[in-house]
């Protein structure tokens, strides 16, 4: 067996139990922001490793409303319009020159 030390890294936590996982952690496990962490116990020891997708999460407000587009596709497709003209005219007046980072965390309200 080898006496070299595995690296370490220590974090502080806050009050609510909450702290930063460091830079060169989130290196090894090639986290990104809004990804999710396992820990795993195993005999006195806890392991921290990259969460796997839980396969595709959908939305049931969603899936529910794609079953709804769906059906109307297949029961009544001369409603079906193109999206053009003066509706996307409109739509790009109104986000015109907006920022928008789809990245940024919602707010809670």
């Amino acid at each position: 067996m080898s006496d070299v030390q595995a690296p370490r890294f220590e974090a502080t936590l806050t009050d609510k139990y909450q702290n930063t996982v460091p830079a060169a952690v989130r290196r090894a496990l090639h986290l990104g922001k809004r990804d999710k962490i396992a820990y795993v116990i195993r005999g006195g020891q806890v392991i921290l490793e990259k969460a796997k997708p839980q396969g595709d999460q959908v939305d049931p407000a969603v899936q529910a409303f794609l079953g709804f587009l769906e059906r109307e596709m297949v029961n009544n497709p001369q409603r079906l319009k193109p999206f053009g003209g003066e509706t996307s005219r409109r739509a790009a007046e109104l986000v015109d020159g907006m920022d928008v980072d789809l990245d940024a965390p919602l707010d809670d309200e």
